[in-house]
């Protein structure tokens, strides 16, 4: 049952809310009032490890993307590969050539790494299998069509003989007696292969290798990418790599990698403040009188004028003033 002076009350404290929520100095100056505590908490006096963890793994590791947001992922990306300014802005406007520079000289000083490498790449039996037959396809070819013979008279004739002479010898055919000598010789191909390579491939040479490439494409518009990215098989690319996610975020793996990282994390965080752990993410007092309260004040005022503020003050505020206590208060 209403009471009229509870009534009088009840609506006097909500046009007492809209007149002051509409001021937009109140509105940043509870939001700076509100920063200024927080700013003092500390993380674990806040939030435990488990209640951030649990977020996490909800959110991101048991619930797949949207439907939705895929499709407005491979809108954005489609949009930017064909965007006309990509047509006036070169590759060295968006990459640094000094960023370049301490790339080729990083990776041109990671000799270990890079022998290692090489080393598994060329005993690999891919790697194998193809040096075999390439070697085979040069021999042959040359064989076959020397330059040589096309060119010098009576020499087609004599590199024919000495086919002819070395399948008797062998008692074979040309390809298998190659395929015998490589086979038998492999591992010393190999070896001269990797040395080769590594030769060709020390710190200085490999770190003006990349100046070299750098100065090839640095000067080529972004928009020639679209010849090697087709903005049609955006659609194709974005899911493949949603599938290659929804099976990843659900393994043992990730699963354990989140838990320990996120764990590393709070230990070593939990007794700073919200005001440190706020600038790590560059979140300041000056952000938040400024950009955030010019972002949310048309929000509250919005608000306002639908009555949802009021609405959902009013009920807060009935269950105080209709409470029993409040209304012995009130016949007094």
């Amino acid at each position: 049952m209403s009471n009229p002076k509870t009534e009088k009350l009840i609506n006097a404290h909500l046009d007492f809310l809209d007149q002051t929520f509409a001021q937009p100095e109140n509105i940043q100056s509870e939001f700076l009032h509100f920063y200024q505590w927080l700013r003092k908490q500390q993380l674990q006096d806040i939030w435990q490890f488990e209640h951030i963890y649990q977020l996490i793994e909800q959110q991101i590791l048991l619930t797949p993307a949207s439907d939705f947001l895929i499709e407005q992922i491979i809108e954005h990306c489609r949009f930017a590969l064909i965007h006309p300014v990509n047509a006036d802005t070169r590759i060295e406007d968006i990459i640094s050539v000094h960023s370049i520079d301490k790339i080729a000289l990083y990776l041109s000083k990671k000799s270990k790494q890079r022998q290692k490498l090489i080393h598994s790449i060329v005993n690999h039996a891919a790697f194998t299998a193809m040096l075999s037959q390439l070697i085979q396809h040069a021999i042959q070819d040359y064989i076959d069509n020397a330059m040589m013979a096309k060119k010098v008279p009576g020499v087609g004739r004599f590199m024919k003989m000495g086919k002819s002479v070395l399948e008797s010898v062998t008692d074979s055919n040309l390809d298998d007696t190659l395929n015998h000598y490589l086979q038998k010789n492999m591992l010393k191909i190999i070896q001269l292969s990797e040395q080769v390579l590594n030769q060709h491939m020390d710190d200085n040479k490999l770190y003006h290798l990349q100046a070299n490439i750098w100065h090839k494409i640095k000067g080529i518009p972004l928009s020639h990418l679209q010849g090697y990215l087709d903005h049609e098989d955006m659609d194709s690319v974005v899911k493949l790599s949603k599938e290659v996610w929804d099976h990843f975020r659900q393994t043992d793996y990730l699963k354990q990698q989140v838990h320990d990282g996120v764990y590393a994390w709070y230990v070593r965080n939990q007794e700073r403040s919200f005001d440190l752990l706020l600038r790590d993410l560059n979140i300041n007092e000056a952000l938040v009188s400024n950009q955030l309260q010019a972002l949310c004040t048309p929000l509250i005022q919005h608000m306002i004028s639908q009555d949802y503020l009021r609405q959902r003050a009013r009920y807060h505020l009935e269950q105080f003033y209709y409470a029993q206590h409040t209304q012995q208060i009130l016949a007094e």
